[in-house]
């Protein structure tokens, strides 16, 4: 197969497309002129969405997410969003090599075993009471927990869509907490912490990892606070750790989305599961913002339109900052990047 030439977040309105990317997502829809297909279409660098109308749409009766299509087609705009409008599509072999693999998977740009060492690190570094640091020990140190962990993303397509995303995500919220803990010393710096490693543990599971990237039938019918307890409630027992201790690292996983209305079985009743709360949204919207730009946006652009916030966004003049005389100026940089 020839290498991939055309990536996602470097397509623009009016460019002409003739490449490889992977079917997302695909629904089937009738207009008057026909049935189409709405298809989000990714390679490493991010998605798009793309629309195959009649005829072609006839002659394509199953499309389905994770599969591997040559497209043709042209970007315009819909809504302000870049839209491939596919003139042709047919199915490639899904058993790629390495180098076609590597263009279409998207993953972090620290790599996920570098970030699991990080957060671990991390945990052995700022954990004394045993019983949590055996916890950890356990959780982390299961064959079976890593390899999901080390494949899986942080979310579908919101943020920290991509492999390595759930640790970034993880490692990035980790941080925060020891931040706030520093801050106000009041709180269970150890307890905070743990609940931090563990809150999106389930997404795991919730969610496929590799070419699809859908959620599975557990993440649908349970979702990934439930599964989280589930993975981890087997190793709280072998660690030992005590009931009242073991109850509130629940509570804490268990309240993180803050609201019944977005998901959270209970609203945080702890000073700890507040501020878990609240670290978890800065980290997510915050990647969020850092995905709505590509890597050579300049200051003083906006963003297409974010859905998940209801608003595009805007790229301000950063303070200048001392640099050498001849120094060249580049594109400016994503918030909070982690540290390699």
């Amino acid at each position: 197969m020839t290498a991939k030439t055309v990536y996602v977040q470097d397509l623009a309105v009016g460019q002409a497309v003739a490449d490889i990317f992977v079917i997302a997502e695909a629904k089937q829809g009738t207009s008057r002129n026909g049935p189409y297909w709405s298809l989000s279409l990714s390679d490493r660098s991010g998605r798009i969405d793309a629309k195959v109308w009649s005829p072609l749409a006839q002659s394509l009766p199953s499309l389905a997410a994770g599969q591997v299509a040559r497209v043709s087609a042209q970007v315009e705009s819909y809504r302000d969003t870049p839209q491939l409008v596919v003139r042709d599509l047919s199915l490639v072999d899904s058993d790629l090599d390495h180098a076609a693999m590597a263009a279409l998977l998207p993953i972090s740009s620290v790599p996920p075993e570098e970030l699991l060492r990080q957060l671990e690190e991390l945990l052995r570094d700022n954990l004394r009471h045993k019983p949590w640091r055996k916890l950890c020990s356990l959780v982390f140190g299961d064959d079976a927990n890593r390899e999901r962990i080390l494949a899986a993303p942080g979310a579908k397509t919101i943020h920290h869509a991509y492999q390595g995303g759930l640790l970034e995500h993880t490692l990035a919220v980790c941080r925060i907490c020891r931040s706030m803990a520093e801050q106000y010393p009041a709180l269970d710096a150890e307890a905070l912490l743990v609940a931090a490693a563990f809150h999106d543990l389930g997404k795991a599971w919730e969610l496929s990892s590799g070419l699809a990237r859908d959620f599975t039938d557990e993440g649908r019918l349970l979702g990934h606070i439930h599964l989280g307890l589930e993975v981890v409630e087997p190793f709280v027992r072998k660690a030992r750790l005590e009931p009242k201790l073991a109850l509130h690292l629940k509570h804490m996983i268990l309240s993180h989305h803050g609201e019944l209305a977005y998901g959270s079985p209970k609203r945080p009743k702890t000073a700890e599961a507040l501020v878990l709360h609240f670290a978890d949204q800065m980290d997510s919207k915050l990647g969020t913002v850092c995905s709505a730009f590509d890597a050579e946006a300049e200051e003083g652009t906006w963003s297409p339109f974010v859905r998940s916030l209801e608003r595009p966004l805007y790229r301000p003049r950063p303070t200048p900052k001392p640099q050498a005389a001849n120094a060249e100026k580049g594109p400016a940089q994503c918030l909070l990047p982690l540290k390699a």
